[in-house]
């Protein structure tokens, strides 16, 4: 079976088509704080608790983040758009400015204000293309503010209008 290459340009620009809520994966590598935005996040499975998202193999902070072997995953609220874009670009430290503290399982830095969450330990990964589909087992998690979540859509940050 014959797969006609898919052109780039058009495959973002459909697949933008699709909201996806935003986080910031952090974790504590040999010292140093490392993060990076994902709007890949997705839930897995109840029994045992699992989690994924996808990170790019082009990524600088995966790699530190993957041999951590421990993260978090902050839910991005609608009013961290400037959060998300901090974590999506490089830069040498990507928490200047940023409030957090550590999380109770990973210590990964937990970011101030998310409407929420998620420590992990790093379960594994699947290698998928140009990105790895990350797996990781929930050891704490926490729901902790009511607003609305940052959304991306159609190559820009949109709100839910409630």
């Amino acid at each position: 079976m014959s797969h006609a290459a898919i052109d780039q340009a058009r495959f973002r620009q459909v697949l933008g088509h699709f909201p996806t809520g935003v986080t910031v994966i952090t974790s504590e590598h040999g010292g140093e704080r490392v993060g990076l935005a994902v709007g890949s996040f997705f839930s897995i499975s109840l029994e045992p608790a699992l989690v994924g998202f996808c990170a790019g193999h082009q990524s600088s902070s995966w790699p530190r983040i993957r041999e951590a072997g421990r993260f978090c995953v902050n839910i991005l609220g609608e009013h961290q758009e400037d959060v998300c874009r901090t974590f999506a670009g490089r830069s040498d430290d990507k928490f200047a400015g940023v409030g957090y503290d550590a999380a109770p399982f990973s210590g990964a830095p937990r970011i101030h204000d998310v409407l929420g969450w998620v420590d992990c330990e790093l379960d594994s990964v699947v290698p998928a293309g140009d990105h790895d589909i990350v797996i990781g087992r929930v050891h704490d998690l926490q729901a902790v503010d009511g607003g609305g979540p940052l959304v991306f859509f159609r190559g820009g940050y949109a709100s839910l209008g409630r």
